[in-house]
């Protein structure tokens, strides 16, 4: 399937009526998998293990904690030290908050086997933060490109229904998972790329730890 971003339609007005909402944002029903065979212990069969397992890659993670550790843990200190107007007590408990909202938007694991794909996160992630969802191959019609607001591209996979669900990108692993979508699909996936490279990645590491030592400095200063 040509999945030429030039080819969808130029405005809102003539868009396909699809549903391009936050697919975190609602629950989807998860594989079926009691078939109608007329052997019972069949019917009682569980899903089949999942094939492959895909998680958030290890120098998103490690970049993306440090880059928040080293914009926010400074704060109480500073404003304890400042006599800011809110409470340093506040904002340790906003920082443990926030960072417990990073760690669960990081424990996205992807699994896929021959019947579809599940996006699942870590079973004490709470679902009104972060919900899965599961699509079967067999319901999977296209694979559309959207732009973003910083100008890359993320990819949804739209079912027969018209609803769509974003392609995970952030993954290790994430040319295995494209070569499996196309096998399973026979969407062609050529042009899918990851939404960042991990060189990107590595430099934002680096640039945080220069943060990091400034951070260290102010609060020698401080002390």
């Amino acid at each position: 399937m040509d999945l030429d971003p030039s080819a969808l339609p130029p405005s809102e007005d003539s868009q396909p009526n699809i549903d391009y909402s936050d697919p975190d944002s609602s629950n989807t029903d998860q594989f079926n998998t009691d078939q109608s065979h007329t052997d019972q212990s069949n019917a009682e069969q569980p899903v089949s293990k999942w094939d492959d397992t895909f998680r958030i890659s290890p120098i998103i993670r490690l970049t993306l904690n440090s880059l928040y550790g080293s914009l926010v843990l400074p704060l109480p200190l500073l404003a304890h030290q400042t006599d800011a107007p809110v409470p340093p007590a506040i904002l340790v408990v906003g920082v443990v908050l926030g960072w417990f909202a990073l760690i669960a938007t990081l424990s996205e694991k992807v699994q896929v086997n021959p019947e579809g794909l599940r996006v699942s996160y870590g079973s004490w992630v709470p679902t009104f933060w972060r919900s899965g969802w599961s699509l079967r191959w067999e319901d999977v019609v296209a694979l559309k490109p959207r732009s973003t607001g910083q100008g890359g591209i993320v990819y949804y996979f739209v079912n027969k229904k018209g609803e769509a669900r974003l392609l995970p990108m952030r993954m290790a692993g994430f040319a295995r998972f494209v070569r499996y979508v196309q096998q399973s699909t026979t969407i062609d996936t050529a042009d899918v790329r990851p939404l960042a490279q991990p060189w990107m990645y590595l430099i934002l590491f680096v640039l945080t730890g220069f943060l990091w030592l400034i951070d260290g400095w102010a609060v020698t200063q401080i002390l």
